[in-house]
């Protein structure tokens, strides 16, 4: 494989940010979080034309009824949710996602099941080159995947992406694991049929059981139908999984299609940007919104019974580095609202776009003007005991400690801004031993303010929207690694209540903490840690 530096350049598709929506979070968490208010799940209109006008030039727009929307609470629901749905899937499967664990023998004897019940079933599954292969030639994802084209080979199709940034020297002499620091296929995207999950975790043991992430389940053939386009499209520029000879002890071979759009990353990581660029670029644009569902739809049928409006919009959201990106122009428009009046931001592994750290402490500090006062935000993210790496043999031990080292850097940002942000850790037990756990949810919750009657009172309104998908929101996201995601805007109470009650039972397992802290003798990032962080940035990777 390969490895190169890529450049965001002048046809870098971010479109430009600003307005409007609602918001604000409640907790009695501790005496440091946002000023109490009153939180009303009214619909208000007028303030949905102003921002919403905003998003429509940046992403497609889907209209849907918020009933649609189904919010999952854990891992263990998670993995029941998908196992459920493909059981009883009728016409196709399609999984994108970074890997699916090489042990994860019950999650495809359900597929297997599931495609010996209908020869009409069609399962595509997306994963990425250099984790699907890490084990190599042990038994890994690729391995295992390759049974289901062996036993179904009309209906199955599975595909691996690899990075146009890891080719030539790099790609040969950087270790495997390591190299994975040079771009991933970070999509997590699993549609059954009509309904889709768009998620931040992937499909391994700890996913089901004992790692935090977010689940939003959307049951729209709408959603479901665009978000396989962005599904097939990346499968169009990925390399082809087939089993391996049976005279030959190797399971499986990657080739590159002569139908695929563009050429290999590894021959031609230019020519593959461009024409890659050139394949997803429309299905980015406003353009691609689908159409309003007709009357004697079943999607319109389903609103007529149920009494549904649509109260609820949809915008999904693509990072392609170098070259597209749709998320953070969205990302710092919900931000920049004259209305917000506080946000709940979370990432296991903070470390933000510089972009997006401007935008936080901006709408959090009085530099956003007299005329709108500073929203309250709160930052989530994995304690050290919480990360994913901690004891991790080998560099990746370091993580843990050079995220906090990251968050250190954060606050004293925060501090200098003179903005109103705290800062929380997850935990729940210590990874590794008996009930431990590891954090690795991500998005943000706004809740936004408007004039109460007669003007005399503020009203807070929220959470009015919230972002789920794949993306950790870091320059690496941004510029190296594929992410797909949603920003979804909704003026319906009961939304705005799943949604609330999402953002407050991953509070429940988190404290603050602060500068002093974090600076201690038992926070403090040692030498190793920095040097690793600067010869990290210092060959192209990104943590």
């Amino acid at each position: 494989m390969i490895l190169r530096r890529t450049r965001l350049f002048n046809g870098l598709q971010l479109l430009s940010p600003c307005r409007r929506i609602l918001s604000r979070p409640q907790r009695r968490l501790s005496s440091t979080t946002a000023p109490p208010a009153t939180i009303e799940s009214a619909c208000i209109p007028s303030s949905w034309a102003g921002f919403t006008s905003q998003l429509d030039q940046i992403a497609p727009r889907i209209d849907i009824n918020a009933d649609q929307i189904e919010v999952l609470e854990g891992p263990k629901e998670f993995y029941e949710t998908i196992k459920q749905k493909i059981r009883n899937a009728n016409t196709r499967i399609y999984l994108s996602t970074l890997y699916i664990g090489k042990t994860e023998h019950e999650l495809v004897s359900t597929i297997h099941q599931a495609l010996s019940k209908s020869t009409k079933l069609k399962v595509s599954i997306l994963t990425d080159a250099l984790r699907g292969t890490r084990e190599d030639p042990e038994p890994s994802c690729a391995s295992l995947l390759a049974s289901l084209v062996v036993d179904f080979p009309d209906q199955v199709e599975i595909r691996m992406y690899h990075t146009p940034n890891l080719t030539g020297l790099r790609k040969r002499f950087i270790p495997k694991r390591i190299n994975e620091g040079w771009g991933l296929q970070h999509i997590k995207l699993y549609g059954i049929d009509d309904e889709v999950i768009l998620s931040g975790a992937n499909l391994s043991s700890d996913y089901f059981t004992n790692r935090q992430d977010r689940y939003h389940v959307f049951s729209s053939k709408r959603v479901t139908d665009y978000f396989a386009r962005i599904h097939q499209a990346v499968c169009s520029i990925s390399f082809l999984l087939q089993a391996g000879d049976s005279t030959s002890s190797v399971s499986h071979i990657l080739t590159w299609p002569s139908s695929n759009p563009a050429p290999s990353p590894l021959s031609d990581p230019k020519g593959y940007i461009r024409d890659a660029t050139s394949l997803l670029l429309p299905l980015t644009s406003p353009s691609a919104s689908p159409r309003p569902s007709s009357p004697s739809s079943p999607a319109s049928s389903t609103l007529q019974k149920t009494g549904g409006t649509t109260t609820t919009t949809l915008y999904p959201l693509l990072s392609h580095p170098p070259t597209l990106n749709t998320e953070l122009p969205a990302l710092t428009t919900l931000l920049s609202s004259p209305s917000l009046h506080s946000y709940t931001f979370t990432a296991g592994y903070f470390n933000p776009h510089p972009l997006i750290t401007s935008s936080l402490l901006t709408a959090s500090s009085n530099s956003k003007g007299a005329a709108a006062a500073a929203a309250h935000g709160t930052i989530l993210t994995a304690s050290p005991f919480a990360n994913g790496f901690y004891n991790s043999p080998g560099i990746s031990g370091l993580l843990p400690p050079a995220y906090s080292h990251l968050s250190l850097r954060f606050l004293q940002r925060v501090r200098l801004a003179h903005a109103n942000i705290t800062l929380r850790e997850w935990q729940r037990g210590i990874v590794g031993e008996e009930h431990g756990w590891t954090y690795h949810a991500k998005g943000i919750w706004t809740y936004f303010s408007r004039s109460g009657e007669g003007g005399t009172r503020e009203v807070v309104v929220g959470p009015a929207a919230t972002v789920i998908g794949s993306s950790n929101y870091t320059s690496r996201s941004y510029g190296l690694d594929l992410e797909v995601g949603a920003l979804v805007v909704t003026d319906d109470e009961v939304l705005m209540g799943k949604w609330r009650r999402e953002e407050e039972g991953l509070r429940e397992w988190t404290r603050e903490v602060g500068e002093r802290e974090l600076e201690g003798e038992e926070r403090r990032a040692g030498w190793r840690v920095r040097v690793a962080m600067w010869i990290v940035k210092l060959v192209g990777g990104s943590l």
